[in-house]
């Protein structure tokens, strides 16, 4: 394994965080693929998937937050030298989620039909929506033990086999949609439902490669069987520690499941053209993204060794290359607005027009989301899951806030929503920054 704790920050930087931008890319077109066959049923089913989603992350963030934990305490322990307590803390947070994630796919399964009657959508957008959750969450524990996986052994810094995993069961999930949604010989149409049948699948099979590969002790971690009874100790150092950052991710995906709330008033065309340019959008910060989990553990394994200046000086190159990548997907995504929409969505004009509307709107705070994405990653790293979490939430007020006041109150309607991003962005990147200026988040420390 490489040592990270030496050398170029730079290329440490990006030899951490290119694996993870595509492995978050080959991730993301999983939902791309799934809208691209599902926009061939039309807007009704557009819009199913668009309501859903935001819901179906939001149970998710309860319980993947808490896998961060373990990423933060083996990338230290990494830092450290410190191989016992790499491979039993990989082996506490495989415990954790199994049992943490089991119950929350049960509770997704049985209050999908109240969460998306929470919506108020049209009586068929209902019934999809509800189907593609409920199947979503039967196969929620092989979700949730591969972000396990990918957690874990980014700590370690092993970001490449995870990304061959997701490029092999991307191209099967490729093959699988329309088999699933559109039918095929003796294979009936499932419809919107296909979509989660053909994901569900796939992910299963990633989630056992990955465990398999844990319990093999060939990739830098070695789960053992031993490890896996639960140590309340280290269970509650880990709940500590993971618990904000689910809060962080819950309250995230909360604001995105108001925010389609406050669209759906204004009707299916709305909700269309607002979840293709939000799953556009989940698409374009991926690199923000990949980013912030480079220099989350860059700097866990700086600090782990006692190298805390180091960790700064990540943090102040990270700033640095988020910010330019943003600006110029901004550039490119306003530019190419309209063509990007219509790919999904042939023949839609109003939720061509309308998506387009709203990308071009986003695009103007993406230099912002690269900048603060690298706070939020050293504060991370550095076992500040608390204070990651406050600015979230200061954010997701500030933008749910600013969408309800000028989509109701002001004549924008529809296009406040959109507004309510750039606004957001600006203003949270500035509070994580004050954060960063005082010294108070320095002095935090997790491991002995």
């Amino acid at each position: 394994m490489k040592d990270y704790t030496k050398g170029s920050i730079l290329k440490a930087l990006i030899t951490l965080s290119l694996p993870i931008i595509f492995a978050n890319i080959f991730s993301t077109v999983y939902q791309l693929t799934d809208t691209f066959w599902v926009g061939r049923l039309g807007e009704e089913a557009v819009a199913a998937v668009s309501l859903a989603f935001p819901i179906t992350f939001f149970l998710s963030a309860l319980t993947i937050g808490l896998a961060s934990a373990g990423s933060i305490l083996v990338a230290q322990y990494k830092g450290k030298k410190d191989q016992k307590s790499i491979d039993f803390t990989s082996a506490q947070t495989v415990s954790l989620m199994f049992f943490t994630s089991l119950i929350v796919g049960i509770l997704g399964y049985f209050l999908a039909d109240g969460f998306v009657g929470l919506m108020n959508p049209e009586p068929a957008v209902h019934v999809e929506a509800v189907k593609y959750m409920q199947i979503t969450f039967l196969g929620f524990v092989f979700f949730t033990q591969f972000f396990v996986y990918q957690s874990v052994m980014r700590g370690v810094g092993e970001v490449k086999f995870p990304l061959y995993i997701i490029i092999f069961t991307v191209f099967l999930n490729f093959f699988l949609d329309p088999l699933f949604i559109l039918g095929w010989g003796p294979i009936p149409a499932f419809g919107v439902s296909g979509a989660a049948v053909a994901t569900i699948s796939t992910e299963s099979l990633a989630s056992i490669i990955g465990i398999l590969i844990l319990f093999s002790g060939n990739k830098g971690i070695h789960v053992k069987l031993k490890n896996l009874k639960p140590n309340f100790n280290e269970l509650k150092k880990m709940a500590k520690l993971g618990f904000p950052t689910s809060i962080e991710m819950s309250t995230r995906s909360f604001s995105m499941v108001i925010m389609t709330f406050l669209v759906t008033v204004f009707g299916t065309t709305a909700i269309a053209s607002y979840g293709m340019g939000g799953r556009i959008l989940s698409f374009v910060i991926i690199p923000a993204l990949g980013i912030a989990f480079g220099t989350g553990t860059l700097v866990g394994q700086n600090i782990g060794a006692d190298k805390f200046d180091r960790a700064i000086k990540t943090t102040y190159t990270s700033m640095k290359v988020g910010t330019i990548s943003l600006t110029i997907l901004g550039i490119l995504t306003f530019i190419f607005a309209e063509p990007l929409v219509a790919a999904f969505v042939p023949g839609e004009t109003e939720v061509i027009a309308q998506g387009a509307k709203f990308l071009k709107i986003l695009s103007i705070g993406y230099p912002f989301i690269g900048f603060h994405m690298a706070l939020i990653g050293t504060f991370r790293g550095s076992g500040n899951t608390k204070l990651a979490m406050n600015i979230v939430i200061i954010f997701a007020i500030i933008m749910v806030g600013t969408a309800y006041i000028l989509s109701r109150f002001t004549p924008l309607g529809a296009e406040g929503i959109y507004w309510s991003y750039p606004i957001a962005n600006i203003i949270g990147t500035l509070i994580a920054l004050a954060f960063f200026g005082s010294s108070k988040w320095r002095e935090k420390r997790i491991i002995s």
